[in-house]
C-alpha cells in the first residue's frame, strides 16, 4: 500500500472535516427551522403606558419585572451607558429591544435638520450593536406648508437619513396620523392614509417603512387587507391600543383605551399581522389612561389586556 503524502493527508482530513460539518448542519436544520417557525410577534412596554414616570434603565427593569417580553429603548440614556452595557442589561433582564427613538429634527428648517444628523450617524451603529435595528417617528397629517412643497422637503430629508441608517442595516418606520382633528389642525392636509404613507416611505429608501399604530390605522379607515397587501417588509414597528366609540368629529388623539376596551378590530389586525409573518414588537401605547395608577400596576394592566386580545385572536405571543 502506497503511503499518502502530507499534502494528500491534509486534503483528506479537510474533506472529512467538511463532510462532518455538513452532516452536523443537516442534523441541526430541522431544529433551526422549528426555532424560526416558533418566532412570534411580542409585546413591548412603551413609556406612555406609565405616563413617562420611570426612566431608563429602570424602565427596562420594570418591563422585565412585569413580564413584558420586550422594551422600547430610550436612545439618549442608553447611548450614554454604551452599547456593551445596554446589551448586557437586556440580556440579564431577558427582554428584547423593540425600537429606538429617531433623533433627527426634520420638522423645522434646514439648519435644525443638519444640526441633528450627527446624532443619527452615532445612533445607527449603536442600534445595530444592541440588536435593535429599528427607529420610528411620526409625521403630522396637516401643516402650514402646502402638501407638495412639504412632501418634497420631507422626501429629501428622509432619503438622506435612510442612507445613513442603511450603513448599519437599520430601518426607519414612519407613522401616519388618522384622527380628523389632526388632519384639520393646520390649513394644508398632509399624508394620513396608510397606503399613501407606505408609498412615500418606499420613495425615501428601501429601508423605510411604516410605524403601524392600530389607532391611526382604524381612524384612517385602513383595513386588514391593507396590511396583507403591504406585506411583512413594509412594517417596521407596531403600536397597540384601542379606541372609544365616538364619531370622527369628537375623537381626540389622547383618548386611547387599553386593548380590548374599545371598538377597533384588534382581532383582525393581529391576524393580519400573523398572516404576513410579522415577528417583531407591538408596543402598548396608551396615553394617560392609567396616569393615576402606580407605574408597575399600569404596566401590568397594559400587558394583561393585550395578552387577552392575543388569546382571543388565537395569535401566539413570543
Amino acid at each position: 500500500m502506497t503511503a499518502q503524502t502530507p499534502q494528500v493527508q491534509n486534503r483528506t482530513m479537510t474533506t472529512q472535516s467538511t463532510r462532518r460539518d455538513l452532516l452536523r448542519l443537516m442534523a441541526l436544520a430541522p431544529a433551526l427551522e422549528l426555532r424560526a417557525a416558533e418566532r412570534h410577534m411580542f409585546l413591548s412596554l412603551n413609556s406612555v403606558l406609565i405616563s413617562g414616570r420611570v426612566k431608563w434603565p429602570d424602565f427596562a427593569r420594570l418591563a422585565a419585572k412585569v413580564g413584558f417580553p420586550g422594551t422600547d429603548v430610550a436612545l439618549t440614556p442608553a447611548m450614554e451607558a454604551g452599547a456593551s452595557a445596554t446589551r448586557d442589561l437586556l440580556a440579564q433582564l431577558k427582554v428584547k429591544p423593540a425600537v429606538l427613538d429617531f433623533p433627527v429634527e426634520f420638522r423645522k428648517d434646514d439648519a435644525a435638520f443638519e444640526a441633528t444628523l450627527p446624532k443619527l450617524k452615532a445612533a445607527a451603529p449603536f442600534a445595530a450593536a444592541i440588536g435593535c435595528p429599528r427607529m420610528v417617528t411620526y409625521i403630522m397629517s396637516s401643516s402650514p406648508i402646502p402638501k407638495d412643497e412639504l412632501r418634497k422637503t420631507y422626501k429629501a430629508r428622509f432619503s438622506e437619513c435612510a442612507r445613513i441608517l442603511a450603513g448599519s442595516n437599520v430601518r426607519l418606520g414612519l407613522e401616519f396620523l388618522g384622527p380628523l382633528h389632526l388632519r384639520k389642525a393646520f390649513p394644508h392636509e398632509f399624508i394620513w392614509r396608510m397606503n399613501e404613507m407606505l408609498e412615500f416611505a418606499k420613495e425615501c429608501g428601501p429601508n423605510v417603512g411604516l410605524l403601524l399604530d392600530v389607532w391611526h390605522w382604524h381612524h384612517a379607515g385602513a383595513t386588514t387587507q391593507d396590511i396583507i397587501d403591504a406585506g411583512r417588509d413594509a412594517i417596521v414597528h407596531v403600536h397597540f391600543n384601542d379606541a372609544p366609540n365616538l364619531p370622527p368629529e369628537q375623537i381626540r388623539d389622547n383618548q386611547r383605551l387599553l386593548p380590548g376596551e374599545g371598538v377597533i378590530n384588534l382581532v383582525g389586525f393581529l391576524q393580519a399581522l400573523q398572516k404576513i409573518g410579522y415577528t417583531d414588537a407591538l408596543s402598548v401605547e396608551v396615553f394617560g389612561r392609567l396616569k393615576d395608577v402606580p407605574p408597575e400596576e399600569a404596566a401590568k394592566r397594559g400587558l394583561e389586556a393585550s395578552l387577552a386580545v392575543f388569546k382571543k385572536a388565537g395569535v401566539p405571543e413570543g
